[in-house]
């Protein structure tokens, strides 16, 4: 987190920039040329802006225009020292979501954003360990519940009760009629048989 100072160098920037620097923020000083306050923007990512029009206004005025444009910095707070009076309604048109602060009100503004930036990072970083708290919670409850599932499909199954065997069928020739005109098989006496049992042979006279 940091506040980024763009003025050119000289004995007065030093001097507010020890001055912003009271307030606790970590301010990073540049001049406003092209690319490297950018470039200083980029790597910063600084949630405050401070651009001071004292020296070059129309220089002042196109990189406060391209910084609240950008997409790496058009989230930052830009606060506008020292505009020149007849440059008042081009800035104020151009950058409506830009403040044209004082000194004093620069630094009341950085404390209460560093304050607020520093809530923000609290509850992120809070956030960020509960969240790994949930889920080293779920891993844990996770494990149990898949051993469970393992040991239950390790039992063998039970097998299935067996069917009880089909009666068989009668034999349907049994049952069906004999065709018409067909004589009935008798059975014929082997010759030399005996004679019916309990029978015995006539005696000679």
């Amino acid at each position: 987190m940091s506040v980024l100072f763009l003025d050119f160098e000289g004995s007065e920037r030093n001097a507010r920039v020890q001055k912003l620097a009271r307030t606790g923020a970590h301010v990073v000083a540049s001049e406003p040329r092209w690319p490297a306050f950018f470039e200083l923007a980029k790597k910063e990512k600084p949630y405050a802006i401070a651009i001071d029009f004292s020296q070059a206004p129309s220089h002042s005025l196109e990189t406060a225009d391209y910084l609240s444009k950008a997409k790496e910095t058009r989230d930052a707070a830009i606060y506008l020292l020292r505009v020149p009076a007849d440059r008042m309604d081009i800035v104020t048109k151009r950058l409506p979501q830009a403040a044209i602060v004082t000194d004093q009100e620069l630094a009341a503004r950085v404390t209460d954003a560093e304050r607020e930036a520093q809530e923000r990072a609290r509850q992120k970083k809070e956030a960020a360990a509960a969240a790994r708290k949930s889920a080293r919670a779920r891993v844990a409850g996770e494990k149990p519940a898949a051993a469970g599932k393992q040991a239950v499909s390790a039992r063998p199954a039970k097998p299935a009760p067996a069917k009880a065997p089909a009666k068989p069928k009668k034999a349907r020739a049994a049952r069906e009629k004999k065709p018409a005109g067909q004589k009935k098989k008798t059975k014929t006496k082997k010759k030399g048989a005996s004679a019916s049992k309990g029978s015995r042979p006539a005696r000679k006279r």
